[in-house]
């Protein structure tokens, strides 16, 4: 069986945005793309509160880790990369042999939230249903069009 077209979604630090971006475009077109993600200046770990606001939707993305880009850059083709940061936009390398598409969609850093506990979860679970519904209506046609 050939291998799926690879989405590959960049963030800098690969800890929410991106993360949760990841976890929806697989589920909803995981069955016509493989799907990835990675960043710039990926931390140490996810953030618990991206795993805590999946966890409430029924997605569990505590096994996942933050990647660097470096890790799929020459390794696999990467057909679709969807940028989900403004940072990532501007560091990430532009010449990438073989993808057919490039999106730029920026989403607000839930990690950056300041206030209360119950103010920063409110931000991750707002920043969650808008990657949600973006990641629904979005993937790249076959031909590298978004669509």
């Amino acid at each position: 069986m050939r291998d799926k077209p690879l989405i590959l979604v960049l963030c800098t630090g690969n800890a929410a945005r991106s993360q949760i971006a990841e976890a929806f475009l697989r589920k909803y077109h995981g069955d016509r793309f493989a799907v990835a993600s990675a960043g710039t200046q990926p931390k140490p770990q996810v953030h618990p509160l991206a795993v805590r606001v999946m966890n409430e939707i029924g997605i569990d993305i505590s096994d996942q880790r933050p990647k660097d880009v470096n890790e799929f850059l020459g390794t696999r083709p990467v057909r679709h990369v969807l940028i989900v940061c403004d940072k990532a936009n501007q560091s990430c390398p532009r010449i990438r042999p073989g993808t057919f598409s490039h999106t730029f969609m920026p989403f607000d850093d839930p990690a950056a939230a300041t206030g209360s506990d119950a103010d920063r979860l409110n931000t991750f679970r707002r920043v969650r249903d808008e990657i949600s519904a973006a990641m629904r209506n979005w993937a790249p046609g076959p031909t590298g069009r978004d669509g």
